[in-house]
């Protein structure tokens, strides 16, 4: 079992926020993209942060956006569409997402549609 899965999301999340910050986006912009990958509403993200949900107990009650498999790309030197573990996939997605986020990528390019 990797490290990240018995990490808890809320101590990531904060950089997560950070490293979009930092590139002039904004928490809001963060969280509209969770929740638009995992298809949590605010209050289910709200509740696993105060809960320090660890990522692997995160993506299990997330019913993950359909579209989630059309985010395709490198993160860390990975494909994110190659990753075997379905668990360690759902992390790199959001890594991904958030790196486009970072990177000024516009939010209606990162929220894939077919």
């Amino acid at each position: 079992m990797h490290r990240i899965f018995t990490t808890s999301f809320a101590s990531v999340y904060p950089l997560y926020v950070a490293k979009a910050e930092r590139k002039g986006r904004t928490k809001g912009e963060v969280d509209q993209l969770i929740l638009w990958l995992t298809g949590f509403d605010e209050g289910d993200l709200e509740r696993h942060l105060a809960d320090g949900t660890t990522f692997e107990q995160f993506f299990a009650e997330a019913p993950l956006n359909p579209n989630a498999s059309l985010i395709t790309g490198v993160v860390c030197g990975v494909k994110v569409q190659e990753v075997e573990d379905p668990l360690m996939q759902k992390i790199r997605y959001l890594d991904k997402i958030i790196d486009e986020l970072a990177k000024g990528k516009a939010m209606e390019k990162i929220q894939r549609t077919p």
